[in-house]
């Protein structure tokens, strides 16, 4: 829809309000989260999909191939099925083996490529792929669900609505790889294509080909078990289960160490929350739609389920939060006089972080042509912002690191609560660890993923420096902050580029790092299983390939009141 009301200048808001980690950690998806950007690019541009090759056995093994065909370009979803015994599955990154397994090959893979694919996918991390394949992602099945869903096609009937909605997904995926890792292409390769420029699109497509594997793997199982008295998976009830992921530490550095990249995401929602508020009247039609997108989060947050505590009392909040949005919405929403920018100020005082950040997607929706072309702002493709400008005054970058780090020169390091903890990466595995600094062995191993405290030693060190020196001088004499002075010159273009919390201190909550990616990425369900790592669910609600259009390619994020919508628990 387009607005009629003219607009005034916006009004962004600040870093230090909307960088805390409490906040990030109430981030929900809008028109800008990943998936989103994809199904309606595949929808405008008629992406064509086809399943060239699906030689799975009736005891589900077998590999298939899924391909997407832009233009003169193709992209092809490798999948290998595994029998797997219950005893080996596992959602932790040390898992050697898996239901399903996958990789997107850049084209038309030949027999020799999926031979040689299978002897390598299989084995993941163990494994070496070569710059033909862009993505390497595996999964697990949702044992207890998958079984009920296999018999009851099998026998004829659709699984029990209420079995399939405390689950969501039949596999969960455990890892998507991509950019450079296992020998996967590097993003180079493929930043200039633009179906790939936006961020994660690759790994978006990925996900959405294996949501269609998944389907159609269940009902083959079900046809092997029942012959011919099988029936398949309704489509109703297909298209509301998504593909499940299970995240933990390996996510969360990742905000950390791409500041820039990150600020691109923050700084585009908020264009575009800016831009929303400075319409002065909107149409019947944008409420309208507004009132009705608010009535289907009810559905969907009565349907979020979680056993942990703290996500619990979240949500909680959330739904009260609803209800006090929806008695504004019916009352005091009026169409004059900036009233997006009204509703963004009220929820400041009235509701909580997760219904003020609700608010700031849902008010996107009625507004595509605002907000849809700030996509294109997302990416870093820089290749020089690493580099350290050694001309810049010693004095100029201590006033930054005052601006940007004020509240951190407030926290008295020497005390151990604000440095509790150590993030380094475990040597088996390669990934992101999270210790305990004065209980474990790992100090000597740290990652610079601590800022705050870095940016605070860089500061006291500055300030024994002339304002007018340079800043390639002091390194000299103080190389251990080199990467301080790097970030900084890198964040001098990303004013939302850093995180306004101590992210290592013993209040750290590790799951609002992962949450604020995974919002992007347009996940929703989120279930933490502690404070290191959570479920979610991707892409339930969206049409499958051959019943994606125009029409149905965006919203289908928010569940349809008139059905059952499955729903993510434990």
């Amino acid at each position: 829809m387009t607005s009629t009301g003219s607009s005034t200048a916006p009004v962004w808001r600040e870093p230090a309000r909307v960088m805390r980690l409490s906040r990030l950690g109430s981030l929900h998806q809008c028109r800008l989260s990943f998936m989103r950007v994809l199904t309606r690019r595949m929808a405008r541009e008629g992406w064509r999909f086809s399943r060239p090759l699906f030689d799975i056995d009736g005891t589900g093994v077998g590999r298939a191939v899924y391909a997407v065909e832009r233009g003169d370009r193709v992209y092809s979803l490798v999948a290998f099925a595994h029998d797997l015994p219950d005893a080996l599955r596992s959602d932790r990154v040390i898992a050697e083996a898996w239901d399903a397994t996958f990789a997107l090959f850049d084209g038309v893979p030949t027999r020799a490529d999926l031979d040689r694919l299978a002897e390598t996918v299989p084995l993941q991390e163990a494994g070496r792929l070569s710059e033909r394949e862009l993505v390497l992602s595996r999964a697990n099945r949702s044992g207890r669900l998958w079984r009920h869903v296999v018999e009851a096609l099998a026998s004829g009937r659709q699984p029990d609505n209420d079995t399939v909605g405390r689950v969501g997904y039949l596999m969960r995926t455990t890892a998507v790889y991509a950019s450079g890792k296992f020998g996967t292409a590097d993003r180079d390769r493929i930043r200039d294509r633009p179906e790939l420029k936006a961020p994660f699109q690759a790994e978006m497509l990925t996900v959405y080909l294996i949501r269609t594997f998944v389907r159609d793997l269940v009902n083959h199982m079900g046809r092997a078990a029942g012959g011919d008295g099988a029936v398949p998976l309704d489509p109703a009830l297909a298209r509301r289960l998504g593909i499940g992921n299970s995240t933990g530490l390996g996510m969360a550095p990742f905000i950390v160490n791409h500041p820039v990249l990150f600020n691109n995401w923050i700084a585009a929602r908020e264009a575009a929350i800016a831009s929303v508020r400075a319409v002065e009247r909107a149409t019947n039609g944008e409420l309208a739609l507004f009132r009705d997108l608010l009535g289907r989060c009810h559905i969907h947050v009565a349907r979020w389920r979680s056993d942990n505590p703290v996500q619990t009392r979240k949500l909680a909040g959330l739904r009260r939060d609803l209800d006090v949005l929806t008695g504004y919405a019916e009352a005091d929403l009026t169409p004059d006089h900036l009233p997006w920018d009204r509703l963004m100020c009220w929820s400041e005082s009235a509701l909580g972080d997760e219904g003020q950040e609700l608010i700031a997607s849902l008010i996107l929706e009625p507004y595509a042509d605002r907000v849809d072309a700030l996509v294109d702002t997302m990416s870093d493709d820089a290749v020089d912002s690493g580099l350290i400008d050694g001309r810049v005054p010693v004095g100029t970058l201590r006033r930054q690191i005052g601006e940007t780090f004020g509240w951190a020169l407030a926290i008295d390091w020497t005390r151990r609560r604000n440095q509790a903890r150590v993030w380094y990466v475990s040597e088996e595995k390669l990934e992101p660890r999270l210790g305990e600094r004065f209980e474990e062995p790992v100090a000597a191993y740290e990652q610079p993923l601590g800022p705050a405290r870095d940016a605070v030693r860089a500061h006291g060190d500055l300030s024994r420096w002339p304002d007018d020196a340079p800043v390639a001088r002091f390194l000299l004499a103080h190389p251990e902050h080199r990467h301080v002075v790097r970030r900084f010159q890198m964040c001098r273009r990303a004013p939302y580029g850093e995180i306004r919390d101590n992210t290592i201190g013993a209040d750290l909550m590790p799951i609002d790092m992962l949450r604020s990616k995974l919002a992007f990425f347009g996940a929703t369900h989120f279930d933490p299983r502690s404070d290191r790592w959570v479920r979610i669910s991707m892409y339930a609600g969206a049409p499958h390939p051959e019943a994606l259009t125009v029409s149905n390619a965006d919203r289908w994020i928010y569940p349809d009141p008139d059905g059952p919508v499955a729903s993510v628990g434990t």
